[in-house]
């Protein structure tokens, strides 16, 4: 079946089938074909929703960093350098994680097709980039429980780009705004408690 025409559950349970020996990073991506920077923006922001050590998001937020502008400036496939493209992982490491993905993105994809094409093509993906960008560039801040969200809103808009489904990409925007507005209240609250802390100590 062509690329094209697969779910991301499909390609990944494609790269779930039992194999030998290391895969190199530049083998999965190739695997993806037409479809690579939803897939790859996806693989990356799902384990940012988790709760992680402190450094966690910042490691995983970079190829996040690498990949969403190339989107933006209208890439048609991800760029990653040479020395990470030969970066391996053994192939069964791969596909035991794989099928523990699978089933919960067969549940998303259940509920999506395509639609709202509007959203899509030069235009809409370059938006969809720009946007991964800006919340890429959270991704790698030490904030505190600050990845959730906009890893949230990097699945869906990446997932998007895969299944084609423009109201799953709205449902992206309207996470990213969230984000945005939950990142400017903490960051006043934060600055009202210096400001607070401050007099108290008469800094100023």
């Amino acid at each position: 079946m062509p690329t094209e025409a697969l779910h991301l559950s499909a390609m990944l349970a494609d790269l779930a089938e039992d194999r030998d020996g290391p895969i190199s990073l530049g083998e999965i991506i190739d695997h993806f074909g037409p479809r690579a920077f939803g897939a790859v923006l996806f693989v990356f922001a799902i384990p940012n929703l988790l709760p992680l050590p402190p450094g966690s998001t910042t490691v995983l937020g970079m190829p996040l960093l690498i990949a969403a502008p190339q989107l933006a400036l209208g890439s048609r496939k991800p760029w990653i350098p040479r020395f990470l493209t030969r970066r391996t992982i053994e192939a069964r490491t791969l596909a035991s994680a794989c099928r523990r993905a699978i089933p919960w993105i067969e549940r998303v994809e259940r509920l999506t097709e395509p639609r709202l094409g509007f959203m899509f093509g030069r235009a809409g993906d370059i938006a969809i980039g720009a946007v991964c960008t800006l919340l890429a560039a959270v991704l790698i801040l030490p904030i505190p429980l600050g990845n959730m969200l906009p890893a949230a809103a990097v699945a869906a808009l990446s997932l998007s780009l895969v299944q084609r489904d423009g109201l799953l990409t709205l449902i992206g925007y309207l996470i990213a705004a969230t984000s945005a507005g939950v990142l400017v209240l903490s960051g006043h609250i934060v600055w009202r408690a210096v400001e607070k802390l401050g007099s108290m100590v008469g800094l100023w």
